[in-house]
């Protein structure tokens, strides 16, 4: 296997000042030194583009929104299922009428339910509701050998600890009153906040008007020999990767936390927002270990089955666990590491042997339809790239929009189930807002002999049915 050397190191301090750097002017002056460097005027991108956003531009959208707090409701389960429940004592292999320990239960008499073996696939029984109590339910059993020999059953009281019952119609006898209690609607009441985020560029007038000799240069095209405009491209560049990367690492601020609150004045203080990964650690789905076996998709799919369902799905990887997804389905797809001229049935140009291989994949089906993507926030040594304590793999993220039920609106929408809420109004719009203070470069704003250039923005990230998506761990 091949080694790689850890030098050189990764440089991890890019060096944004709020002055002008010494060495991008020219300082030395000597007319007697009659030799001049030969100087490379523009200046090299060593990084190649170091911007990390991109993954809510891809998947989410966003929309404005009016208040310090946003609700969503999202739907609840539609049928009825209660798992690691106890048989009554006394219970035993054989008896036509058995009782369910569930306390508080939605279950109703004339009922059919399914009672189960919660560590047997093979052992069941079937029966209808004809009591049902604050504590337990009654059911008269189908079955003329009366209750299964559960597994979990303890022979020495006939209790069990291990058995689920779901509700799979009703049955009611002739010229009987029809079903006594009605359901209402289950939803789950959602809400996130929106946090100010800002930054600041600052620069002298007199250092405005020195010409550098380095032809400098940024993402987002803007080039010139004034080095300060440089360092004010990089800080809106770098403020909106922090207007991703802030709705990505964002979490609430717990209560009596030290950041909700002066301890002394009792002032409200900061309160956090939920972001992508604090909502799929507590809401989503959760895959640890590896994709390098077609069992770890299968679960991922079987996962997915008691979810929602949704036919379309991005992975958002690290480039690790891409090799990984691309040595699993290469394999797969005939390729044996051989070198044989037809080994392998992907690639370009009909696999001509002397032809480029493309060994990697953009996608694949199993179950769902799976589109997969690296994602350079994952990969970028200066953010989730360079940490392994807490190190994330990637997410699976639903494809598509879903309806919920808009506080705002007051009615369902549609919505796409990652987006960026902003505050905005007729007067006021919030989304991206930069503005120029001081009384150089253009501005008249005040006696500062310099130029400050401000940035704001409130935002909050919805992610809407969490339970759709995959954290990889």
């Amino acid at each position: 296997m091949a080694s790689i050397s850890a030098s050189p190191g990764v440089s991890l301090t890019p060096a944004p000042s709020k002055v002008t750097l010494a060495d991008s002017y020219i300082s030395s002056f000597d007319f007697l030194n009659q030799y001049l460097p030969d100087v490379y005027e523009k200046e090299f991108e060593t990084y190649g583009n170091r911007s990390v956003s991109s993954f809510l531009r891809l998947v989410g959208a966003e929309m404005p929104c009016n208040s310090d707090l946003i609700k969503w409701a999202e739907q609840g389960r539609l049928h009825i299922k209660y798992e690691g429940n106890n048989l009554t004592d006394g219970v035993a292999a054989g008896d036509g009428v058995i009782e369910i320990n569930i306390a508080n239960s939605v279950l109703r008499v004339g009922q059919t339910i399914m009672i189960s073996d919660g560590t047997s696939s093979t052992v069941s029984n079937k029966g209808v509701i004809t009591a049902v109590t604050s504590a337990k339910v009654t059911a008269a059993l189908y079955d003329a050998g009366g209750v299964a020999s559960f597994t979990s059953i303890n022979a020495s009281d006939n209790s069990s600890t291990d058995v689920d019952v779901f509700v799979y119609g009703s049955e009611f006898k002739k010229g009987t009153s029809g079903m006594a209690d009605s359901l209402e609607a289950e939803s789950t009441i959602r809400e996130n906040n929106p946090i100010i985020i800002k930054d600041k560029y600052e620069v002298n007038g007199s250092d405005m008007a020195q010409i550098g000799w380095v032809e400098v240069t940024t993402e987002n095209g803007a080039t010139g020999y004034l080095w300060y405009l440089k360092s004010e491209h990089e800080t809106r560049l770098r403020f909106e990767d922090y207007l991703e990367t802030a709705m990505i690492e964002g979490v609430p601020a717990a209560d009596e936390s030290s950041a909700t609150s002066d301890n002394n004045a009792k002032e409200e203080g900061y309160k956090g927002t939920e972001g992508l990964l604090y909502a799929l650690e507590n809401r989503g789905n959760i895959s640890s270990g590896s994709l390098g076996a077609l069992t770890d998709i299968d679960n991922i799919v079987l996962r997915l089955d008691k979810q929602g369902a949704i036919e379309e799905n991005v992975m958002f990887l690290d480039r690790a666990t891409s090799f990984e997804v691309d040595n699993l389905l290469a394999e797969l797809n005939g390729y044996n590491g051989s070198g044989a001229a037809n080994a392998a049935s992907f690639g370009l140009f009909d696999n001509d042997v002397d032809m480029a291989l493309n060994l990697g994949f953009s996608g694949f089906r199993r179950g769902y339809d799976f589109y997969k993507s690296d994602w350079k926030y994952l990969n970028d040594a200066t953010m989730r790239g360079g940490i392994t304590g807490g190190k994330i793999d990637g997410v699976i993220v639903p494809a598509g929009s879903t309806t919920v039920y808009d506080q705002i609106l007051g009615k369902n929408a549609k919505r796409p189930f990652l987006h960026v809420r902003y505050r905005a109004s007729e007067a006021e719009d919030r989304k991206m807002k930069s503005w120029v203070v001081g009384s150089a470069g253009g501005a008249s704003s005040s006696d500062l002999d310099a130029m400050q250039v401000h940035f704001l923005s409130e935002r909050a990230l919805c992610t809407l049915g969490a339970n759709n998506f995959f954290l990889l761990k």
